[in-house]
């Protein structure tokens, strides 16, 4: 299994801009082979700040991610509105190990 952590930084103007487009990204993203999880969490403190968290069984599932038009969509739709380049941080799953846990 292979977890990315992706960093958002968003320009305020394009709060609720941005949260429709990666809805819609999180909404066909889950139903790709491979997919384990892909949730979106938004700061408390800072509302502008988001992370993605996107587990996939392989780096192979992760990497078809990027080829599918709905990442693509998602890539140029939110580009203009963020504040900075978004960081992808890959992961290595210590805990759970049994996946039916997740």
């Amino acid at each position: 299994m292979i977890v990315t952590v992706v960093e958002v930084h968003v320009k305020p103007e394009h709060i609720d801009a941005f949260i429709e487009a990666v809805r819609e990204n999180h909404e066909a993203s889950v139903k790709e082979p491979g997919n384990m999880r892909f949730d979106i969490l938004q700061s408390a403190a800072d509302p502008t700040q988001f992370l993605l968290y996107e587990a996939y069984e392989s780096g192979d599932a992760s990497k078809a991610h990027k080829e599918t038009p709905h990442y693509n969509k998602w890539k140029d739709t939110v580009g203009p509105m963020m504040a900075r380049p978004r960081k992808g941080t890959p992961h290595k799953v210590i805990c759970p190990v049994d996946r039916s846990q997740w």
